[in-house]
């Protein structure tokens, strides 16, 4: 019934002007599918780290392991959805990329647990979150196109819904399994438990079948529908989503001469590591300054030879043009997702040492420790399941960004809290301040950053937002492993308190965020 009334919806849209307002179950449909993404990222969050220790990676080595996820964020996403701004065929705009990538996440899921040696885990990373990344991407996209603005905080809302809901089941699988169903958590040295292999062959179903709802139980508006209803809501419309780029000469000059500031400061960077033998994954945050200044340098000498609808000059075009609201929710992305990295990367290794006392990934009280971080991460999600519909209406009631900037407090006092508990079950209690943070993190930004985006860019502007929540995580991985070890003496939990005031830091900023809608 639901599908059919959708369909009415699309066939009379000429007599309409502005984008229908779409009923709960609609939202639900189309949102349906960030239930198998999460359940993809949730295993990923919450088991990497147990696995890379597992095949024999020391704790400071486990920040640079997990550089894959978000190098490739920060590849992956501008191109997909860049991609999926210029496409249209008979299967849609954005649900080719939502399968191709279900499919191909699906089956890392199921090769991960199988990793025999390290090296070939971090290589399975790397595949896995490139897939996810192409499913992920245009969803965000989605959104923008099929709502009308007064219901986007409703659109990510029900996101963050689907993200808690599927991150609580996939982050307590291990658990699960060895509780209820009696299989081994426990392993020969080398080996993944088998309850975190079963757990991971299950997360690939669920990734599949819940993408596959969503393509087959929606439909998108065509590129004229959606030409007809920027019209109506008095936006500028393009016939594609590449813009014609004001002024080369001169936006050429600025990115050659910006490109030769960047490639300067990285090298001296890189020099600096090399002169006074630094810890080599310092070279990650030197290399990539530099590899920003040569993507500059290659965007410059593209559009200086009238080469404008590259698809590298137009994404760092559109950086350098992005909106002002862009640019200010970039500032408070950075800190939110340094201070969530340093979680996702460090919470095993601190609740293992700091509360259960042991470092040995291969003791029954270790194990024990890492499915009780699985319980914990079930937890933060499940919590922002909860509250990811009342925060629409905290938002209604004070506004976005103030709803915004109390849930990163919560998030701050929980990852700071992990350093005075001693009892893992009072863990809960610092997970419902994270969960608080992350249904916030989840739905808020990009509810204001919709309505300040063009909507013939929508899909390009989200991949290249990305960036300030890869960027954060690339930086993350280069420096936390050499404040674990030099700065903070092997104490994992350090990091988590690090992570906390980085929060605090993304709470203070929001206030400075222009949003108008």
């Amino acid at each position: 019934m639901f599908f059919s009334t959708f369909n009415a919806h699309l066939s009379t849209l000429h007599l309409m002007t502005k984008k229908p307002h779409l009923s709960f179950w609609q939202i639900w449909n189309m949102s349906f599918g960030f239930l198998g993404i999460q359940f993809g990222f949730a295993l990923q969050n919450a088991n990497v780290s147990r696995i890379f220790e597992t095949l024999g990676a020391k704790v400071d080595e486990i920040p640079i392991l997990w550089i894959a996820a978000p190098v490739t964020g920060l590849i992956m996403q501008p191109i997909i959805g860049h991609m999926s701004d210029n496409t249209w065929n008979r299967f849609g705009r954005r649900r080719p990329f939502f399968m191709v990538g279900a499919i191909l996440a699906s089956l890392a899921l199921i090769v991960m647990p199988n990793s025999p040696v390290l090296w070939v885990a971090a290589g399975m990373l790397w595949i896995m979150d490139a897939s996810i990344n192409i499913s992920m991407e245009p969803f965000r996209a989605f959104v923008g196109d099929m709502l009308p603005s007064e219901q986007r905080t409703k659109g990510f809302a029900m996101q963050s819904f689907f993200i808690g809901t599927g991150a609580v089941v996939a982050s307590a699988l291990p658990y699960i399994m060895t509780n209820w169903f009696g299989i081994a958590n426990t392993a020969p040295e080398g080996i993944i438990p088998p309850s975190v292999q079963y757990s991971f062959y299950l997360g690939a179903a669920a990734f599949f079948g819940a993408v596959l709802w969503t393509v087959v139980r929606t439909k998108e508006y065509s590129p004229e529908e959606l030409r007809s209803h920027a019209e109506a809501e008095g936006q500028v419309v393009h016939e594609s989503a590449q813009d014609e780029i004001e002024n080369p000469e001169k936006i050429s000059k600025v990115f050659l001469t910006r490109s030769i500031i960047w490639l300067t400061i990285g090298a001296i960077l890189s020099y600096l590591i090399f002169y006074f033998k630094l810890h080599p994954e310092l070279y990650i945050f030197s290399v990539g300054i530099a590899t920003y200044g040569l993507m500059m340098l290659i965007s410059g000498l593209l559009i200086k030879n009238g080469n404008i609808q590259n698809g590298i000059a137009v994404v760092m075009h559109d950086l350098y043009k992005m909106p002002k609201t862009m640019g200010q929710l970039a500032i408070v992305q950075f800190f939110s997702w340094f201070a969530l990295f340093a979680m996702w990367i460090y919470t095993t290794a601190a609740v293992t040492k700091h509360i259960y006392g042991t470092t040995d990934p291969t003791s029954a009280l270790f194990n024990e420790g890492a499915d009780w971080v699985g319980i914990c991460f079930a937890v933060y999600n499940g919590v922002a399941a909860l509250v990811a519909f009342l925060l629409p209406v905290l938002a209604k009631h004070t506004s976005r960004k103030f709803t915004h900037m109390v849930s990163l407090v919560g998030g701050g006092i929980g990852l700071i809290s992990i350093y005075f508990i001693k009892d893992p079950n009072l863990l809960i209690v610092s997970m419902v301040g994270v969960g608080l943070a992350w249904a916030s993190i989840l739905s808020m930004p990009y509810a204001i950053l919709a309505g300040a985006l063009p909507s013939h860019k929508m899909g390009t502007y989200m991949g290249i937002f990305n960036f300030f929540i890869v960027i954060p995580q690339i930086l993350a991985a280069s420096i936390l492993g050499f404040f674990t070890r030099d700065l903070f003496g092997g104490e994992a939990v350090y990091a988590l308190v690090l992570g906390g005031i980085s929060m605090f830091i993304a709470a203070a900023t929001v206030m400075f965020v222009n949003d108008d809608h």
